[in-house]
């Protein structure tokens, strides 16, 4: 016996497996974000999306503090800069703006410190809308607390100092750029033989 027929003996009862419906698939409508971006990057510009939400971010108390940490900032940098020991780089003013402004706003400040080498910055957000004191919620210190932990380069924030603006401005750290880095350790190797 051949093993074409051994093969056909053996496939003998076998039915095929039976295939799902084909399904149209349908585009889905892009922001004018997302095209303006898609349109820059076929022009072959350089195109940067902004990664924050704008949406769906509980308010929070305006008296509440605001702190945040990553894993590996020594517990002495966090003390100053929560202390507001550290001179302020730069500085962003959100008050009166409207969420999503305030979005776009945030990211390109964080962006533009980043390239400028700039590592420490104050952002004031407000304590939220004027009213009753009883039922005021701070929308954009919600949003702030939000979106700077979704930013890899933000190392640490915490709640100013009152001279600063209080629990209505946030001190940030931001990662030290590699030319800092090598700037410190020439700075510090100064009389150490480099093996």
């Amino acid at each position: 016996m051949s093993d074409d027929e051994l093969f056909a003996q053996e496939m003998a009862g076998v039915k095929p497996l039976a295939r799902d419906a084909r399904v149209r698939l349908v585009k889905e409508q892009l922001s004018e974000e997302q095209q303006t971006g898609r349109r820059l990057a076929a022009e072959g510009e350089e195109t940067v999306v902004n990664p924050l939400v704008d949406e769906g971010v509980l308010p929070l108390d305006p008296w509440s503090i605001l702190e945040f940490k990553r894993p590996g900032i020594q517990n002495g940098v966090y003390r100053k800069l929560r202390l507001g020991q550290y001179q302020t780089d730069a500085r962003l003013d959100l008050h009166r703006l409207a969420v999503k402004k305030a979005r776009e706003e945030v990211f390109a400040f964080i962006r533009e410190a980043t390239e400028l080498g700039l590592r420490n910055l104050l952002i004031v957000h407000g304590k939220g809308q004027s009213g009753a004191a009883s039922d005021r919620k701070a929308v954009l210190k919600g949003y702030v607390n939000h979106w700077l932990r979704e930013l890899d380069v933000v190392q640490a924030f915490h709640s100013a100092q009152p001279a600063h603006g209080g629990t209505g401005s946030v001190y940030v750290l931001l990662r030290k750029s590699s030319d800092k880095k090598r700037e410190n350790r020439l700075k510090y190797m100064k009389g150490r033989v480099q093996d």
